[in-house]
């Protein structure tokens, strides 16, 4: 068997990992978590139709001052997250951090989301 080598490769085998284990019903969907170079992006999906229920895009969010980083950007996009899943009377959620290690930006979208009122 060869071993990953690029960092892309590996976060996939680790997600694939916690995928196997992480399920989300319409009850408690799976937060999911994407993150690129410039972008946040978080779903809320239930796993037993494929379905997303709630999407939110760093971009949703409105910066009240100047921008302070990805990390101030990520609880804000967590706030929203949790906002408009109250919306669809959703308070419960499983984590999924997506193979990403659950520090920075993962870390300040989880309590972001919690601080929303959102409990996993």
């Amino acid at each position: 068997m060869q071993h990953a080598t690029t960092k892309q490769a590996r976060r996939i085998i680790r997600h694939t990992r916690v995928r196997a284990r992480i399920a989300g019903q319409v009850e408690c969907p799976r937060i999911s978590i994407f993150r690129s170079n410039r972008r946040i992006s978080v779903q809320l999906i239930d796993d037993t139709v494929g379905k997303t229920i709630v999407s939110v895009d760093d971009r949703d969010v409105k910066i009240l001052k100047k921008d302070k980083g990805r990390v101030v950007r990520a609880e804000q996009v967590g706030e929203l997250l949790a906002k408009k899943a109250a919306e669809k009377n959703i308070t419960a959620a499983v984590f999924d951090r997506g193979g990403y290690r659950y520090h920075g930006i993962v870390k300040a979208i989880a309590d972001g989301a919690r601080k929303g009122g959102l409990r996993f």
